[in-house]
């Protein structure tokens, strides 16, 4: 199996459980008919792009205390405080 196939079945994967997730919270908060298909989409959308936008937030700040906390010049030791 070649890589995108791989990467298409996580996903598919993660946004199902997602939404059974979901749907269980809502069904077990008293939602019924119609209103559930509408909030189990509107929670799994939700946490879909609130991750879209944490993972590379999450990956820039880990870059800036790199940059912040390590030597700039290669023979630069990091000051140590005991």
């Amino acid at each position: 199996m070649n890589q995108t196939r791989i990467l298409a079945i996580l996903s598919f994967v993660f946004v199902l459980s997602i939404a059974s997730v979901s749907l269980g919270i809502a069904y077990a908060g008293g939602v019924s008919g119609i209103g559930i298909l509408g909030i189990l989409f509107f929670l799994t959308f939700g946490i879909v792009v609130v991750l879209a936008q944490l993972i590379p937030a999450a990956i820039i700040l880990s870059s800036l205390v790199g940059v912040i906390v390590s030597p700039s010049r290669r023979g630069e030791v990091p000051i140590q405080v005991t």
